[in-house]
């Protein structure tokens, strides 16, 4: 499998197409107009080849609108999300493609080509509307569409101490490298049972910085994440569960507040799901077996 694009090591800076430079005017305070730093969004076209060599069939899946850079990563993600693939044997190639365009010469398309002989059912390509950064469901065609199935309820596997728990959002602030800039990027972080920050990528869309982190993991041969905890920076939504269901995901923190749904699909997958995230302190909306709440 070839994946052009995808690797970049956790710590390692981000380009400069992540950010766009742009001249405001400052209300209050003793300069009136200076330079700022935004969070660039994009759109990103995923398009998939997928069939035999001699009825190969082509695709444009879906639009989403996020952040420049592991675009490969991304796509490999939402299409592990979508249970397009299941693994990074079933990609022949993943890259990059497309016309340059923009001041900064961007190419807003990854083509994902699937193995021949791989079995794609006709509904689960069946999304080609807009996502938008705010919304990791846009597109579906019914409500039956996000039903999550095939996946198994998670393992027990071992608990984790609270006081490892508060302090994942600290190390990912530290790395959040973009977000210092902008203020204006979610993040989604994977951490190991010691708390060690494994991994952590940045986006828009907080849909799609779960797409990143996730296809990274998939494009390495590294799934399911049974012995890991994910944190994301903002509000757990349904869909941030569903992608972490998923990829196996036993531990799922955020630092905002999740929703109903959200809460009721991690009961229903035994997956720990946590809230409010900060200040030293958390809420467990399922499967409290995972953190040991003494330690």
């Amino acid at each position: 499998m070839r994946a052009s694009g995808a690797g970049r090591m956790a710590h390692e800076p981000r380009p400069d197409q992540s950010t766009v430079e742009v001249e405001v005017e400052r209300i209050g305070g003793a300069d009136t107009s200076r330079r700022d730093q935004l969070a660039a969004e994009e759109p990103l076209e995923i398009r998939l080849g997928y069939g035999p060599p001699t009825a190969r069939r082509r695709r444009s899946l879906t639009v989403t609108m996020r952040t420049p850079g592991d675009d490969v990563e991304l796509a490999v993600g939402f299409l592990f999300a979508e249970g397009i693939v299941r693994r990074a044997a079933d990609i022949a190639t993943a890259e990059n493609c497309g016309p340059a365009v923009g001041p900064r010469r961007l190419r807003n398309v990854v083509r994902v080509e699937l193995v021949p002989g791989l079995r794609v059912d006709s509904k689960q390509v069946a999304r080609t509307f807009l996502t938008t950064s705010a919304c990791g469901l846009c597109g579906k065609a019914s409500l039956q569409a996000l039903a999550y199935v095939d996946h198994a309820p998670v393992a027990d596997g071992t608990a984790v101490r609270a006081t490892l728990i508060h302090a994942l959002p600290d190390a990912l602030r530290r790395v959040q490298m973009v977000f210092e800039r902008t203020g204006g990027l979610h993040a989604a972080a994977l951490f190991d049972h010691d708390g060690r920050l494994l991994d952590v990528r940045e986006d828009v869309g907080r849909h799609n910085a779960l797409d990143k982190l996730i296809g990274a993991r998939v494009l390495a041969d590294a799934v399911p994440l049974t012995n890991y905890l994910v944190l994301v920076s903002g509000r757990a939504g349904y869909e941030l569960v569903q992608k972490a269901v998923a990829a196996g995901v036993p531990i799922l923190a955020a630092v905002g507040a999740p929703s109903s749904l959200a809460a009721e699909l991690a009961r229903d997958a035994n997956v720990t799901l946590l809230g409010f995230v900060r200040g030293g302190r958390f809420n467990i909306y399922s499967a409290p077996q995972r953190i040991d709440a003494a330690a």
